[in-house]
């Protein structure tokens, strides 16, 4: 299940973003890695609650930095 949920966010954000899938890391942050803005990291966010059926309430999006981050809050908040 974990490496499915990797995959899948790895996905969204490689369409989101127009990255090549090497440099979406766990460590990799949004903003300054894969050159998101706020505007990208909202629209990933909702991609994210879309395909996984959760709701990120906005003070736990402000949290999700990294890739790192979404997998873990996915895995913790997915059914």
């Amino acid at each position: 299940m974990a490496d499915n949920i990797q995959e899948k966010v790895r996905d969204i954000i490689v369409e989101q973003l127009g990255v090549n899938p090497e440099q979406v890391t766990p460590e990799a942050k949004f903003i300054e890695d894969l050159g998101a803005d706020s505007l990208d990291t909202v629209e990933l966010v909702m991609a994210f609650e879309e395909e996984f059926g959760i709701d990120v309430p906005d003070e736990e999006a402000e949290k999700l930095q990294s890739v790192g981050d979404v997998i873990r809050y996915v895995e913790e908040n997915a059914e």
